[in-house]
């Protein structure tokens, strides 16, 4: 039997890749200020070498999941100083100018902080050193008897989850779920499209206002150092969520069992909100808004992964989760293009300029749509939360219990 799933780790995860947006800003202000073209070589061939380089380090063990939340609580403490730093120096920079000299030392801690959760794992090693790692036999037994068991269960449909407390019910939605299911056979379930579409209306409306808040603070009347700084601090608020969501859903999951959809559910609540915020075109709604739609936008990344796992099982997630992920660039394509965009230019087009639209009119109209399309997702991810609850009752919240106990 598989082991419970947390949604930290991903969240731990999810939330470093959110503030890589502040820190590669701090990067460019500081070494490749005047060198764009530079700095689009680092970022296309920084990425792939360093997995390259470091690839042959990977190695897998038996370890004790108790033991390691210690460590994992101190990478997550690391992150949090990490992230405000950072929005402290964002700050800074739109509350005064930064020299050369304290750019650099900015830059020369932001480093350090970043080196240093290997102090963590070296401690950890030292402290609680792993088991010998595990071979390609090894971890093809641990394989033949994940099969088994599933084999015995479906053959002894009357036994009981580990919990040992409530019996499995004959309901074949419910066994079904949480099968290693390959990517066909998650299509062919309801609750795959469910999480797609909830996943096209959040992830959609989320990148459509990042990629446009530029643009959007130009039509407000804001310098050029404040819309910078909003695309800054976006980072930061998508951190947040990342990392603040994968506590959550733990949290409630293993209190109370609560099905994870639900706070999918809340978070794009939360960002219907935050558009229509920021369609009111008050002063400072912008960054009211923002805040409200970062924080949920990199809510829903943590926890599409983990409902996914969850879900559909771990054997093909990989595949799964690429898969719906493809919901983000398509939302995102028709709010971006078909609606924001199309009502921009048709808005400059009856200013006297022609070609760029000032006023909140000019995005009023679009923040309005991808507030009722938050709403559609909302109603998609409470149907799913529906669908699953006892799936997670009876089967996930089982497991934690047992997990538990042992």
């Amino acid at each position: 039997m598989r082991d419970p799933k947390s949604a930290i780790l991903p969240g731990f995860i999810q939330g470093f890749l959110g503030l890589s947006g502040a820190i590669l800003i701090q990067v460019y202000q500081t070494i490749f200020e005047d060198d764009p073209s530079s700095f689009l070589l680092m970022l296309a061939l920084l990425p792939t070498l360093i997995p390259l380089s470091l690839m042959f380090l990977v190695r897998t063990h038996r370890t004790n999941v108790r033991e390691e939340k210690k460590y994992l609580n101190s990478f997550s403490l690391i992150a949090l100083i990490i992230a405000g730093y950072l929005m402290v120096i964002i700050i800074l920079e739109n509350v005064t100018t930064l020299g050369l000299m304290v750019r650099i030392i900015a830059f020369v801690i932001l480093l350090l902080a970043l080196i240093s959760p290997l102090s963590v794992a070296i401690r950890a090693r030292s402290r609680d050193p792993l088991s010998p790692p595990l071979e390609g036999a090894q971890l093809l037994e641990n394989l033949h008897q994940v099969e088994a068991e599933k084999v015995y269960r479906r053959q002894d449909p009357t036994m009981y989850h580990e919990a040992d407390t409530t019996p499995l019910a004959h309901d074949k939605r419910i066994i079904l779920r949480g099968e290693d299911l390959n990517l066909l056979q998650a299509m062919r379930m309801a609750d795959f499209w469910f999480l797609f579409l909830a996943m096209a209306c959040g992830m959609g409306s989320g990148l459509a206002t990042v990629n446009n808040i530029s643009q959007i603070g130009g039509s407000l009347g804001y310098t050029s150092v404040e819309t910078s700084t909003l695309v800054s601090l976006w980072s930061i608020w998508n951190f947040l969520g990342r990392f603040g969501a994968g506590y959550v859903s733990d949290y409630f999951l293993h209190l109370k069992g609560w099905a994870r959809p639900i706070f999918m559910a809340i978070t794009l609540a939360t960002m219907s909100v935050g558009h229509a915020v920021i369609a009111s075109g008050l002063p400072g709604a912008l960054y009211a808004g923002s805040i409200l739609v970062g924080v949920c936008y990199g809510s829903q990344w943590s926890l599409m992964p983990t409902i996914t796992s969850e879900i559909f099982g771990v054997a093909h997630m990989g595949t799964i989760f690429n898969t719906i992920s493809v919901a983000s660039p398509i939302g995102s394509y028709i709010l971006s293009v078909r609606v924001v965009g199309f009502i921009y230019d048709k808005e400059a087009a009856i200013d006297d300029d022609g070609t760029v639209c000032r006023g909140p009119h000019c995005f009023m109209l679009s923040f309005l749509i991808m507030a009722t399309v938050s709403l559609l997702g909302f109603l998609i991810a409470l149907g799913l939360f529906f669908r699953t609850r006892r799936f997670y009752k009876q089967v996930i919240y089982g497991r934690l219990q047992h997990s538990t106990r042992q």
